[in-house]
């Protein structure tokens, strides 16, 4: 699985999904402009000693990382107001999740321009106006990863 986070802001955020993504070994892509720097205290707090085992990618800006995917990449869009329930999604081991900043999400033009891969995390409390970043990363992509089998990639329990 690949966690893209488009403009990310708040450092711990981009930590734990770092470290998240260290733990599912899931590729991370980070693409700029970010809120923070890269050796924001904060963000390898956060992501712990994980780092060296992420594997990820910064790109300057959307058109890049877009331009470097491959033919047929299927993307995935979450982000609230989503036509379509995530666990309604066929997820496939190779797919890319993409998340959008904490204070404005994703933006809307490219929500509409990929409508059909446009994903919700159903929300119980209308008051409630969002979840945590990092929390809405490990929803969507342990049920991608219940959904393929998980890969085998994920450490048993030990006894």
């Amino acid at each position: 699985m690949h966690i893209v986070l488009l403009e990310p802001e708040i450092p711990p955020n981009t930590g734990n999904v770092a470290r998240l993504c260290a733990a599912t070994r899931s590729t991370l892509h980070l693409i700029e402009p970010f809120g923070f720097q890269l050796t924001d205290r904060d963000l390898k707090r956060a992501g712990m000693d994980y780092w060296q085992h992420v594997t990820w990618h910064r790109w300057p800006n959307w058109t890049a990382f877009q331009g470097a995917l491959a033919v047929g990449a299927k993307l995935w869009f979450i982000e609230s107001d989503g036509p379509k329930n995530y666990i309604d999604a066929a997820f496939n081991p190779e797919d890319y999740l993409v998340f959008g900043r904490e204070t404005k999400g994703l933006p809307k033009l490219l929500l509409e321009q990929h409508r059909d891969a446009w994903l919700n995390i159903p929300m119980q409390n209308a008051e409630a106006r969002s979840l945590n970043l990092s929390n809405c990363v490990a929803i969507v992509l342990f049920e991608a990863l219940r959904q393929t089998g998980f890969g085998g990639k994920l450490k048993q329990p030990t006894q």
